[in-house]
């Protein structure tokens, strides 16, 4: 009745403020956007150029690391005095690993990844003109772009911007005098973060309201595709997870500013020793890492959601085990919350306690195989459609596993004492969360790309960018594991310091070309990209030939998505090459009844009319074979 009512409100709102869509002025539209369709897109641009930078800032810390001791000057050039002399400064060399890794993980993977295909697809796939608070949505862009520049114009700042790795961990970040980039750069890290946490719990709470409350007519939540169902939880887990981060930051304001000692104690500060005591820094690793591994999820989970609507759409088959993938997320999103600990197993932690988040981070890997064998099971004797979206989803689930794999190394606490703050780390977190997000993200432009803009990308221009990232990533991520094994630091600035780790430099110096090879790949992306939105082949209303309710819409955006009445949803996505149907998928919008020649039994568990009338149909049907 609530679902009926407020598609009827749809309708009614739609033709009340039809006629305003003709009144939008150039900066209504594209710029202070109350569309969630425009949103998306203001999110995606914003989120490929924040990953432009930070691709640019792991270049020149890659370059460093290859080159520890040769000159650049060109490098002087770029950055001043940043790298005096051809060479970036330690404390510089610092900061661009802290900026790139939180621009990475907040900028792009949460907000670039969730932002726009939580904005693009909540309203299209349940089936609503828009979000439940379009103005809110708007304010959740600008919030973002706001954190984005407070972000970046750290960089402009006379000592830097914020040092201390993107965990930001106290003493370095609670003590403005410990090095340059605990200044004032570390204050607009902390600003900016503030901002970020405003506009992740607007757009969640926006994502949660529309989901529940918006869905059209016939669209209960076992009709969801799963791309809805992971923004949802993820929607879920940002909300309860976030202010978290929040709290952490302002005692950590209150730390810098004010004189307090939540996080500091005993501190000695260039010989002298400073007035803090009673705080300790373990609380801040606490508060952080409540966020932080659920942040892992936050990241990963719309991918997954992302690569299963492609994976089954180019499989043309049905997802595998369709409510074993959701259980899987909501086991996930519960999961996550209990597992923080794992990153805090060398900080003194009772033995007992370290026991306990183990062996609950060992369980989370129960739901993530879950869904790992079922994209297998998908793509097990389907008729694959190798299409650049399919790629990378592929390529998802491929550094999805090899990834994972290693993460059980990791949550083994014995284990991880040896491997902790080593490459092995690194090379963990870039494959399970950041490739993988990455690619999952990838895939789902290539395959809303004709939604978004009415264009359809350059198909060999996007089988070139797949494979050139693919191996990149791999030959960059791969050998970062044994240098682990060898107990090899991250975050130095040089190891031709020591001489156990001078056979490593070959190495770096091979990642270093890779990850060069793997960024101008992304040449061909934005190339195709850029040139696709005004020149590529317009697109056709379903290009895919998938089942879900965005492709019902009119290929030209209009105001309120669909031009008339909201369609009614009937059946789940994926009924793709069913038996007996005509052609090999079906849509939501297409009643039972028109198709009884596919139809089988459980597709009416909670329809007896409509077993009566398939069993009247069968009944019909064998009459007339033996009559035959």
């Amino acid at each position: 009745m609530s679902t009926l009512a407020v598609h009827d409100h749809g309708v009614a709102h739609h033709d009340e403020h039809g006629h305003e869509h003709h009144k939008e002025t150039f900066v209504s539209k594209y710029i202070f956007s109350m569309d969630h369709k425009m949103i998306a897109k203001q999110f995606l641009i914003t989120g490929i150029t924040m990953a432009v930078i930070a691709m640019i800032l792991s270049i020149l810390f890659r370059i460093q690391l290859a080159y520890p001791d040769k000159t650049f000057p060109l490098l002087t050039t770029l950055l001043g005095h940043f790298a005096p002399n051809g060479r970036i400064s330690t404390e510089f060399y610092l900061s661009l690993v802290t900026i790139h890794g939180t621009i990475m993980v907040f900028f792009v993977l949460t907000a670039g990844l969730s932002g726009t295909f939580a904005n693009l697809l909540i309203p299209l796939q349940v089936g609503a003109r828009d979000m439940a608070s379009p103005f809110m949505n708007m304010l959740s862009y600008w919030f973002f772009f706001l954190a984005s520049v407070v972000m970046l114009s750290s960089f402009f700042v006379q000592k830097g911007p914020a040092s201390g790795g993107w965990t930001i961990y106290p003493p370095l970040s609670a003590l403005p005098k410990a090095m340059p980039g605990s200044g004032e750069g570390m204050t607009l890290w902390l600003i900016s973060m503030v901002l970020f946490v405003a506009s992740s719990l607007m757009g969640g709470i926006n994502y949660v309201s529309t989901i529940l409350n918006m869905r059209t007519k016939g669209m209960d939540l076992w009709k969801m595709p799963l791309t809805i169902w992971a923004l949802f939880l993820t929607a879920i887990l940002g909300i309860l997870a976030f202010p978290v981060l929040v709290a952490g930051v302002v005692l950590l304001i209150f730390d810098r500013s004010f004189g307090t000692s939540f996080y500091l104690s005993d501190i000695v500060l260039n010989g002298v020793a400073q007035p803090y005591e009673g705080g300790s820094p373990i609380l801040f690793q606490h508060l952080f890492w409540f966020l932080g591994h659920p942040e892992v999820y936050i990241v990963i989970m719309p991918a997954m959601g992302i690569s299963s609507e492609v994976m089954s759409v180019n499989s043309r088959k049905p997802i595998f085990g369709y409510h074993a993938m959701v259980y899987s997320l909501i086991g996930i999103t519960v999961l996550s919350f209990i597992v923080w600990g794992h990153h805090m197993f060398v900080t003194g932690m009772n033995p007992f306690l370290g026991g306990v988040f183990m062996i609950t981070t060992l369980i989370i890997a129960v739901p993530s195989a879950v869904k790992t064998f079922n994209w297998l099971a998908t793509l097990w004797r389907g008729n694959i459609r190798f299409t650049p979206a399919m790629l990378f989803a592929i390529g998802m689930v491929s550094f999805f596993i090899s990834g994972g794999l290693t993460g059980i190394f990791l949550g083994n606490a014995a284990l991880d004492i040896n491997l902790h703050d080593t490459y092995f780390v690194v090379a963990h977190f870039h494959l399970v969360m950041g490739s993988a997000a990455i690619f999952g993200m990838l895939a789902g432009v290539y395959h809303w790309f004709p939604k978004m803009f009415c264009k359809m990308m350059d198909e060999k221009l996007g089988y070139l960018h797949f494979w050139l990232t693919f191996i990149g990533a791999y030959l960059v991520f791969f050998p970062m594991h044994f240098m682990g094994l060898d107990g090899v630091p991250r975050r130095y600035y040089a190891f031709t310091e020591f001489a156990s780790m001078q056979k490593w430099l070959t190495i770096n110096t091979f990642i270093t070309w890779a990850a060069i090879m793997a960024a101008l790949a992304q040449v061909a992306f934005l190339y195709n990209f850029i040139t696709s939105i005004f020149a590529g082949k317009k697109a056709t209303q379903n290009p895919w030939e998938s089942n879900t309710l965005e492709w019902t819409t009119p290929v030209e955006h209009i105001h309120g998505n669909w031009p008339g009445e909201i369609p009614t949803v009937y059946r789940w996505p994926y009924d793709y090459s069913k038996p007996g149907a005509e052609e090999d998928f079906i849509p939501q919008t297409v009643p039972y009844s028109q198709t009884m020649s596919s139809n089988l039994p459980h597709d009416f568990e909670d329809n007896p009319a409509g077993l009566e009338a398939l069993t009247k149909y069968n009944s019909t049907l064998k009459a007339e074979e033996k009559v035959k």
